[in-house]
């Protein structure tokens, strides 16, 4: 195997191990957008004397079938190959011969990983915030079923002021939604044209349109000077992590309160048996196993964040292999993300609110606030007189809806 950066030198299979790390397994999902930069980048060249018609012809379907076959399974990315982008042109050379080698004219592999990378975070994102809108919207329907149920509010996990399931499932699809449109936001530094800065310092003599290739591959912009390129790595991959942690954080609440309300001593919700599970020695539980991994699972969103930055933390202008190390983190980020995501959206549908045990943690010390703010509007009296009276007064009695 001749890797894109080898100069004949022997490489110690334990440094090729050490070095490659889970490049080669984690470049899987990189395939197909690296065969969309690649096909960009060779019309490009094509439309500068730099590529013959004939042999753009060649390279364009080479690596049409080559993604169609990556797509079947028909192949995969070896350790020896270190990445995709040494298997892709190895198979692109393969098939059209010189054609395969001509195509890494004016790229390295810092720009061609960045473009695959953003390609696949814009992808990415979109997915994420439609799970996260598809939650909000199961909410949106399980309020319009059982809103009307009234139900305590609570402040310091204390009954505080009435509710109902139409509110608390409100806020929750409120906050998803906006989650929503936070992942939609950020793809705005994923969404900048690397290619055509090469190793970092851009291309000489040789006469590039990256104008082109943004337009190709659907960027809103090209990312200027060539310099910033390399330094902007991971910015657009921790927004991601970020904005994934704040649904992550939305999706492990809503389990939390789940949780909470499907203990015996609350009872307000019945999880339904599909997404609990039982115990190995007590016969009459139900664990709601789910609802507890999803809100454990936050952490995980949090962790792959912090790992990221802490890859960039500190660390000199230009490019550096530790940049390679960001691609773990991000991918096991988005991906629990999205599964958590998913696997509420299915759940959701199923939950129903006890009717009764509502009513019966409806005690009338929840209005008192409601009294207070009536002896002013009736009164004329200052809140904080109101205030006293309705807590020295005490509950009384609890009005009805």
């Amino acid at each position: 195997m001749t890797r894109l950066w080898d100069r004949g030198e022997p490489l110690d299979a334990l440094v090729l191990r050490y070095t490659a790390g889970e490049d080669h397994v984690l470049d899987e999902r990189l395939v197909a957008y690296d065969l969309r930069a690649s096909k960009a980048h060779a019309a490009m060249l094509a439309a500068h004397g730099y590529l013959s018609a004939a042999d753009l012809e060649a390279v364009s379907a080479a690596v049409d079938e080559l993604a169609a076959a990556h797509a079947r399974g028909e192949w995969h990315i070896a350790l020896e190959d270190e990445d995709c982008h040494t298997a892709i042109e190895a198979r692109l050379t393969a098939q059209v011969g010189e054609a395969g080698k001509a195509i890494h004219l004016g790229r390295s592999r810092n720009d061609q990983v960045l473009a695959a990378l953003r390609l696949y975070l814009k992808d990415a994102l979109a997915a994420l915030a439609t799970r996260a809108s598809r939650v909000a919207q199961v909410l949106g329907e399980l309020a319009a079923a059982q809103g009307g149920l009234r139900m305590p509010g609570y402040t310091h996990l204390q009954r505080a002021m009435p509710s109902s399931v139409g509110l608390w499932a409100g806020a929750f699809a409120a906050e998803l939604e906006d989650d929503a449109v936070g992942l939609r936001a950020a793809t705005r530094r994923a969404d900048k044209n690397p290619l055509g800065s090469a190793a970092g310092y851009g291309v000489p003599v040789v006469s590039l349109d990256r104008e082109q290739t943004r337009a190709a591959l659907g960027f809103a912009a090209t990312q200027e000077p060539v310099t910033a390129v390399q330094l902007s790595r991971g910015k657009a991959e921790a927004t991601a992590l970020f904005e994934a942690t704040l649904l992550a954080t939305d999706l492990g609440r809503l389990a939390a309160d789940l949780c909470l309300f499907a203990t015996a001593e609350f009872a307000f919700v019945k999880l339904p048996d599909a997404f609990t599970t039982g115990s190995s020695m007590l016969p009459q539980k139900r664990n709601p196993d789910l609802f507890e991994l999803i809100r454990g699972r936050t952490g995980e969103a949090a962790a792959a964040l912090q790992e990221v930055l802490a890859v960039i933390a500190k660390m000199p202008s230009g490019y550096h292999r530790d940049l390679q190390l960001i691609k773990k983190p991000l991918f096991r980020g988005l991906d629990v993300v999205f599964d958590s995501a998913t696997l509420m959206a299915h759940a959701v549908p199923a939950i129903v609110f006890d009717a009764t045990r509502l009513e019966q943690a409806l005690d009338p010390s929840l209005y008192m606030a409601e009294t207070a703010y009536r002896l002013v509007q009736e009164e004329h009296i200052p809140f904080r007189d109101a205030y006293q009276r309705a807590r020295h007064q005490g509950p009384g009695r609890r009005r009805e809806p």
